[in-house]
């Protein structure tokens, strides 16, 4: 009995070693992209780093273990969303082809980062109006666009940079939804994307999320946040189809009319990202 109890045990441990192995490429991996140039790889864009099936898989894994243990590892989630998102970036992809304004982002490529935007410009803006508030929510919230990763595992370019606009845009959506980046609000921005883009990385943080949320703030989220967020995910203008950078000026409200998306029911105030 103890030989049997003592392999079962080694067992355990051979495969718990492994999953640690695993997360430990993938953060090495990842904390070390930014050695990484064109002349590394033949790779299909800048930072590429070119996988096979089974490679991917075991990026999934490993960095989905590791945003399990904490949804705060935007690097992990980056990685995790690229590894299992293709069939979602091609339908966000052949979305924006077939609106005017998201061809014309295809076509420009343009990156949302502090070397692009006029600060000045935007705080001058009136209170109310697109670019003031979404200046508003980086100051409260103690954020900024250079923290989103570049996409290296999406093997296509173009499907790459519908990724890497993703990310760019999802403080935007944090500006439109009305939420701050506490959990709570970081659930709900996550029930409205895996609505409106179906990534499968979306639909793990709305799945796993509301587990780091308190009592209250369940309630508060399955009463009204969560289906307020999925009603509007689903019936929204696809968000990636908006060049927001000629939006600033524009009304937050009047935005939100012309992308079908309603005020928040419930105003949630910006907190330490660590608030659950």
């Amino acid at each position: 009995m103890w030989s049997c109890l003592g392999k079962c045990f080694q067992r355990l441990n051979q495969r718990h070693y492994a999953l640690i192995c695993k997360v430990s490429c993938v953060q090495q991996l990842c904390s070390s992209s930014s050695e990484f140039t064109d002349s590394c790889y033949n790779g299909l864009y800048p930072g590429h780093i070119p996988t096979t099936p089974i490679q991917k898989a075991l990026l999934a894994v490993g960095s989905g273990v590791a945003a399990l243990q904490d949804p705060y590892r935007h690097d992990m989630v980056a990685v995790l969303g690229e590894t299992t998102g293709h069939l979602a970036l091609i339908n966000l992809r052949d979305r924006m082809r077939n609106d005017p304004e998201g061809y014309t982002i295809l076509i420009e490529r343009p990156r949302i980062r502090l070397s692009t935007l006029d600060l000045s410009k935007m705080a001058s803006l009136p209170d109310g109006s697109f670019g003031r508030e979404y200046l508003r929510f980086l100051e409260d919230n103690h954020v900024t666009p250079d923290t989103r990763a570049d996409v290296k595992f999406v093997d296509d370019e173009e499907l790459a940079y519908v990724m890497q606009r993703y990310r760019e845009v999802h403080d935007l959506l944090h500006t439109l939804l009305g939420m701050p980046t506490n959990m709570l609000g970081e659930v709900a921005v996550k029930w409205f994307e895996a609505a409106q883009t179906g990534l499968p990385m979306c639909a793990l943080g709305a799945v796993l999320g509301p587990l780091r949320l308190n009592t209250r703030r369940l309630q508060s989220l399955f009463t009204s946040l969560g289906p307020w967020a999925l009603q509007n995910g689903r019936r929204a203008h696809c968000v990636l189809s908006v060049f927001y950078e000629r939006r600033w000026e524009q009304s937050l409200e009047d935005l939100r009319q012309e992308l079908n998306i309603e005020p928040p029911p419930v105003i949630l105030a910006a907190s330490n990202n660590r608030s659950t």
